[in-house]
C-alpha cells in the first residue's frame, strides 16, 4: 500500500479562479491532480472566509485580497510586500514541503525563513526570469535594484521547478542559481477542451492574453494592416484587457481596420475562451516575453495551429513543432503577416495537432514528470 503523500503548501498571492493567470491555473491543476496539496494566497473569494474549497482543493487566505497591479499596469510592490509578510502565518500551518512561486519574490524570502525555522524543504516554481535588461526597461535606473532582488531570491530555495527549459537556462546563466532544477511544463485540461463548444466563426485570427507591451499586439495589428494592403481578406479577434488597450485601439483606427480587428475584452470563463479559439483558423502570440504560453497548448488541443515569434525571452517557441502545431517566425511585420496568410489559406490537420499535444494534458504532466516524487521531503533532502 502506498504511504501517505507529502503535505505540500503551494504559495502564491493570486488564486484561481479569482485570478486567472497561468501561474494561478498551474497551482490549481496541481492541487486537483495530486494528493496532499493545499493552496495559500490572498482571500479573493466571496464571503472572505479564511479558507474555501475550489474543485476539491483546500485554499487558505493569508491576507485579504489587494489589487495585483497599479493603474499604470505594473505589479504592485506594496501588495507583494504585504502578502510576503502575511506568509509568516505559515509558521503555524501543517506541511511537509513548501513550493512558493518565485515571483513576486517577497513571499519567497518569508518562505525561506519559515522553512528554515520549521526544518522543512523549500521548493520554488519559476515561470520566467526577468533579467537585467528587462528590469531596466521596467524601472529605468532603479532596474538594477529589481535585478539584485531577483538574483538574491533565486538563491533561496533548496530546489527549483521551472515550466520551461528557457527559464531553467536563464536561472543558471543570468541569476547564478546552482541547485537542482526540475523542468515540469504547464498543461491543459482535456475535459474542458472536450466540453467547450465552438463559437460562431467571425474571425480567422485570434489573440488571447493580457494587453501589455511585451505581448506585442501592436505587431499583430500592423501585420493585419499589411494583409489588408495586399488585398487579403482576414479578420482578427483580440481577447483580453490591460494597460495597452487604448493605444492598440487607436493604432487599429489609424490603420482603418475597425472592420477587421475586433476587441472583445476579457471573457467570462475558460469554456468561452476555448470556444473562441475553436472558431479561429490560427492563434497568434507575438510575445517577446513568455514564461511558457499556456494558450499555445489550449489552441493546439483545440486543433488550432499557433504562430509565435523567435525571441530569447519567448519560451512559447519551445512548444511549437514546426509545420505541425504551428510556426515560429521573426518578430517582424512581414514575417507575421506571411505566416497568417499561410495559416488561413492552408489550414493545418486539426486531429494531428491535437494528438501531438496530448502529452501536455494535466493528468499526464503530473504523473509523467513525477511531481509527487519532487515534493517528497526525503527526495528533496537527498
Amino acid at each position: 500500500m502506498r504511504g501517505a503523500p507529502p503535505r505540500v503548501a503551494l504559495v502564491y498571492d493570486a488564486v484561481y479562479p479569482f485570478q486567472k493567470g497561468g501561474g494561478e491555473r498551474r497551482f490549481h491543476e496541481i492541487g486537483r491532480h495530486l494528493r496532499g496539496v493545499e493552496l495559500y494566497g490572498m482571500r479573493g473569494w466571496p464571503g472572505g472566509g479564511r479558507s474555501t474549497m475550489v474543485d476539491g482543493v483546500p485554499v487558505h487566505g493569508l491576507c485579504r485580497a489587494r489589487p495585483l497591479y497599479t493603474r499604470q499596469g505594473r505589479r504592485s510592490i506594496p501588495q507583494a510586500v504585504i502578502f510576503g509578510l502575511a506568509c509568516l502565518k505559515l509558521l503555524w500551518k501543517r506541511f511537509d514541503v513548501i513550493d512558493c512561486c518565485g515571483f513576486p519574490y517577497f513571499s519567497l524570502f518569508t518562505c525561506r525563513f519559515v522553512a528554515t525555522l520549521r526544518r522543512k524543504p523549500l521548493i520554488s516554481t519559476w515561470h520566467e526570469v526577468w533579467g537585467l535588461a528587462y528590469w531596466r526597461t521596467y524601472l529605468g535606473r532603479l532596474g538594477a535594484v529589481g535585478w539584485a532582488v531577483e538574483r538574491l531570491a533565486a538563491r533561496l530555495p533548496d530546489e527549483v521547478i521551472t515550466v520551461s527549459a528557457t527559464t531553467a537556462r536563464r536561472l543558471r546563466d543570468e541569476l547564478g542559481y546552482r541547485g537542482p532544477i526540475h523542468v515540469v511544463p504547464n498543461g491543459f485540461d482535456p475535459v474542458a477542451v472536450g466540453r467547450a463548444g465552438r463559437a460562431e466563426p467571425d474571425a480567422e485570427v485570434v489573440f488571447i492574453g493580457r494587453l501589455i507591451a511585451e505581448k506585442r499586439v501592436d505587431l499583430l495589428i500592423d501585420a493585419m494592416a499589411r494583409l489588408a494592403a495586399d488585398g487579403v481578406t482576414v479578420r482578427c479577434r483580440i481577447v483580453g484587457d490591460g494597460p495597452e488597450r487604448s493605444a492598440l485601439t487607436a493604432r487599429t483606427a489609424r490603420h482603418d481596420l475597425a472592420d477587421r480587428v475586433m476587441f472583445t475584452g476579457t471573457l467570462a470563463g475558460g469554456d468561452e475562451v476555448l470556444a473562441t479559439i475553436k472558431a479561429a483558423r490560427v492563434l497568434v502570440l507575438p510575445s517577446t516575453r513568455e514564461g511558457f504560453g499556456m494558450v499555445v497548448l489550449e489552441a493546439n488541443a483545440c486543433g488550432v495551429p499557433v504562430i509565435t515569434v523567435r525571441h530569447p525571452g519567448n519560451a512559447a517557441a519551445e512548444l511549437i513543432e514546426e509545420d505541425v502545431t504551428g510556426w515560429v517566425v521573426e518578430p517582424t511585420v512581414d514575417a507575421v503577416a506571411a505566416a497568417i496568410r499561410r495559416a488561413v489559406e492552408m489550414p493545418g490537420d486539426a486531429d494531428r495537432i491535437a494528438a501531438y499535444v496530448g502529452r501536455y494534458a494535466w493528468p499526464a504532466v503530473v504523473a509523467g514528470h513525477g511531481l509527487e516524487a519532487v515534493y517528497a521531503p526525503a527526495a528533496v533532502r537527498a
